[in-house]
């Protein structure tokens, strides 16, 4: 923190460097005030007053930058000083915490434990009133139907959502397991085919076997437990060929006469 090089600060309040050290002292106590980082013109909103604010350096080591200041004033016709305040506030390259995020924001998924709730903000986008219409044929036809349902539905953008967020998940196409797999979970036996507009994109596995059984997976993943899924054949044994017309006769007679009777 420097001083202002456009408006100079009162020539008495400037010199009372010691004042403003002892005020910030009893502030900071019991960290010691670091250094003077010289002094400036308070803002001009009190007419017959003068106003300066000297800097000192914090030493406590989790403000790394912070700077403490300290306002002193006087009126124009008396030479008696006084403190006006003392504040913690952050230098140039000052350690700051992160901004703030609301908790809705924070939360991420797995978060949510036995016992916690998490209620759905009045405007959640991902919601629509069960009294409009969904967008979702097999959901608004049973509902008419009925004339009951429930209080909100998933909205149009909601089911977006969550379609794009399987798909780019562990369960999407571009998996590593879906990449090596046999066959692909739309063409498999254990696939089990969601209701309504995500159908033609999104099911869930119904095999015990699968790494995936009760999940909701793409019509492109697939894994090794596909219902179509054929072993590879044994490989058969190669057969062994003898070149007879460069056959040694002499040679192989010599090694049979060595060998022990």
């Amino acid at each position: 923190m420097t001083a202002s090089t456009q408006v100079r600060p009162d020539e008495l309040l400037a010199a009372a460097i010691e004042l403003a050290r002892a005020a910030a002292e009893a502030e900071a106590a019991p960290a010691p005030i670091g250094e003077h980082r010289g002094a400036q013109a308070g803002p001009d909103d009190s007419p017959g007053a003068l106003v300066a604010i000297h800097f000192f350096d914090c030493t406590t080591a989790s403000y790394s930058g912070w700077v403490w200041s300290v306002a002193l004033t006087r009126l124009a016709d008396d030479d008696l000083i006084t403190i006006d305040e003392v504040v913690l506030q952050p230098g140039d390259g000052a350690l700051l915490p992160p901004p703030w995020v609301p908790w809705s924001e924070r939360l991420r998924p797995g978060d949510l434990g036995v016992g916690d709730l998490l209620p759905a903000e009045s405007d959640d986008a991902r919601l629509a009133p069960a009294y409009t219409a969904t967008g979702d044929p097999a959901v608004d036809e049973v509902a008419f139907e009925l004339g009951i349902g429930r209080v909100r539905v998933m909205s149009r953008p909601g089911r977006l959502d969550a379609a794009q967020r399987w798909h780019e998940g562990d369960t999407g196409p571009e998996a590593p397991m879906a990449k090596q797999a046999p066959g692909r979970c739309g063409t498999c036996g254990f696939y089990l085919s969601l209701e309504g507009s995500l159908r033609a994109v999104l099911g869930v596995c119904g095999n015990e076997y699968a790494p995936s059984d009760g999940r909701v997976v793409t019509v492109e993943f697939g894994c090794g437990a596909h219902s179509e899924a054929v072993p590879e054949p044994e490989e058969a044994p190669r057969a062994v060929s003898y070149d007879t017309e460069s056959f040694d006769t002499e040679e192989f007679e010599v090694l049979e006469s060595a060998e022990p009777s």
